[in-house]
């Protein structure tokens, strides 16, 4: 094992459906670009994550929707390694081997956004929701070939900028099955200005996209305007 190797393995939790299992969610949360140390419970990064996942689940719960937490095992991106990647991979067969067939949507912010967009490349996946992505210049699209994509952004985010997940749309939309993004007014980096919004675009985004219901909401029409105005639709 490398110095910097994590020696620890990461963690899966999650909420059962209460009817029989027609398809899973996976969340995942933030971190750092740099960092070894563990990912505990109590940090905010994974905190801020808990209520949108439980909102996905009450969403989807009655209509047959899993919901799946991931734990790193370390903060970091930690580039060339890809830690927070290579633990979502992980996931994605752990849920593969548990709920065989089943459809997959992947919902992540900042470096778990970016890390949900990187993985969305895996067979069981069918849409990625990505709220405020670290996705820096030249961060690849293939990846999100032949899924749904959800992008949205609070304008006043100083930690990842809103005009590279603008710019990432641009570049992924030929790519995507379909693909949105919201501009969220009034809200920074941390989601907690505006939480109803994100709990409800998760929400909705997964039981769609999982084909438990038909489109409603605050995505009601948002794939199918126009571009480039359904890259910068205000929230």
């Amino acid at each position: 094992m490398s110095p910097g190797e994590p020696a620890r393995d990461p963690s899966l939790s999650g909420w059962r459906a209460r009817t029989r299992p027609a398809a899973v969610a996976l969340v995942l949360h933030g971190g750092a670009q740099y960092g070894v140390d563990a990912v505990r419970p109590w940090r905010p990064a994974y905190l801020r994550m808990v209520p949108i996942a439980r909102a996905v689940w009450a969403a989807g719960a009655a209509h047959g929707l899993e919901v799946r937490m991931l734990r790193n095992r370390v903060r970091g991106w930690n580039e060339p390694d890809r830690h927070p990647v290579e633990d979502a991979r992980w996931a994605l067969r752990r849920i593969r081997d548990e709920r065989p067939g089943l459809p997959v949507v992947l919902v992540g912010h900042s470096m778990g956004g970016r890390v949900a967009l990187r993985v969305c490349d895996d067979p069981a996946v069918t849409g990625v929701c990505a709220f405020a992505p670290w996705t820096p210049e030249g961060e690849p699209v293939e990846p999100v070939t032949g899924r749904r994509v959800l992008l949205a952004h609070g304008v006043l985010d100083r930690v990842t900028r809103p005009v590279d997940s603008y710019r990432y749309a641009r570049r992924a939309d030929a790519r995507a099955a379909g693909l949105a993004r919201f501009d969220v007014t009034a809200e920074s980096h941390a989601l907690l200005r505006r939480r109803s919004v994100w709990n409800r675009l998760a929400a909705e985004f997964a039981v769609q996209t999982a084909g438990l219901l038909p489109e409603h909401g605050l995505l009601a029409g948002a794939f199918g305007r126009a571009a480039p105005e359904r890259y910068e639709l205000p929230l």
